[in-house]
């Protein structure tokens, strides 16, 4: 599969119209569960020898409206790695102490320490949607704020932090659908908020501010448009993007002096 199909380019201006929604790059839903869980074996022998090493980390960044798949992602990809070296974080509404720090202040404590991959659901970014969405800043602040967000993505990668950054491409109708489903299920209706029904009426707002921050994809940090309406697409491509990655990170076991030779266990 040609994954930087799906990769923002350095520069790009997106369009998100632009970008299918129900895109499959042409598998059936058969064949691309069954790619999906032969990677699972791969992904974690990778996992083993980034946290055995412990040189450097990777961070992965979920974005999408509501219903989206975020949870449905962690639950279904970051399944196949060991949870002795996984952390996932969930960035909602600012507590007050939170509040009264630069907006990226609670989010650089939950980046990864060498050895570790650290998923974002939600992160750094809701601080240029949500909140430009709902006028709490304007779009100069905003943009200032995407700069920032770059720096401070750098940082990380100078020290040793790879950032992946994916934003889970849903069509309002497959949304609507969703939403609805939640309604129908008895146990499924946990997940359902009426806030949901309300920031479905800001879809084009935040079409224009999810493209805005596309714009931050970087070679070091990039943005990849994941196509979402087809959950076990979205699972296979996301997949195959985090062993390119780690395969390119190409963390190894460290080496020791030991002889197993010349131990004997008694």
């Amino acid at each position: 599969m040609k994954t930087e199909t799906y990769r923002v380019k350095v520069g790009q201006k997106v369009k998100l119209s632009d970008w299918n929604t129900d895109d499959n790059a042409g598998l059936k839903k058969r064949e691309g569960k069954k790619r999906a869980k032969a990677l699972q074996d791969e992904l974690a022998l990778w996992q083993e020898r980034l946290y055995a090493e412990s040189g450097q980390a990777l961070l992965v960044v979920l974005q999408a409206r509501d219903a989206g798949g975020k949870d449905g992602t962690v639950k279904h990809v970051f399944d196949a790695f060991n949870p002795n070296g996984i952390q996932v974080a969930n960035f909602k509404v600012p507590t007050e102490d939170e509040q009264a720090h630069d907006f990226l202040w609670r989010v650089h404590a939950k980046t990864p320490r060498k050895g570790m991959i650290a998923v974002f659901n939600r992160s750094h970014y809701e601080d240029v949607l949500v909140t430009r969405v709902h006028d709490l800043i304007d779009r100069p602040t905003a943009q200032r704020r995407l700069e920032h967000i770059q720096r401070f993505e750098e940082l990380l990668t100078d020290s040793g932090t790879r950032v992946l950054k994916f934003y889970l491409h849903v069509s309002k109708d497959e949304q609507k659908e969703r939403l609805q489903a939640r309604l129908d299920d008895p146990e499924k209706l946990w997940k359902f908020s009426e806030a949901d029904l309300a920031e479905r009426g800001h879809w084009e707002a935040y079409t224009r501010a999810f493209q805005d921050a596309l714009t931050t994809s970087t070679v070091a940090a990039p943005w990849y448009v994941i196509p979402a309406d087809h959950k076990w697409f979205r699972n296979l491509l996301i997949s195959e993007i985090l062993l390119e990655t780690l395969k390119d990170m190409n963390p190894d076991f460290p080496e020791t002096n030991l002889n197993p030779k010349k131990i004997t266990i008694e």
